[in-house]
């Protein structure tokens, strides 16, 4: 039994170039927090590094941080100076 990845887009399709997309729909993506689930092959591998910065990874291989640089809490990439700045 192959392995499987589920791969979830985290940021929208506006802005990204035609290209990209093109990629993302090609991975079965239409909606920001849709998830798919895929067999872990080179070509589905290769398709998330095209756009590693809109989709999110979990299975196989993600804990090596491959592609998955996007899917980060929205408490690790905010600064909290301003609730605390009473």
């Amino acid at each position: 039994m192959a392995k499987k990845l589920k791969v979830t887009l985290v940021k929208s399709l506006i802005g990204l170039s035609p290209k990209q997309e093109a990629t993302v729909r090609a991975l079965g993506l239409k909606h920001i927090r849709q998830t798919v689930e895929h067999d872990d092959t080179p070509t589905i591998r290769g398709m998330i590094g095209a756009v590693p910065f809109a989709v999110k990874v979990a299975g196989r291989g993600a804990a090596e941080g491959e592609a998955s640089g996007a899917g980060r809490d929205a408490a690790e990439g905010e600064t909290s100076v301003s609730r605390n700045a009473q």
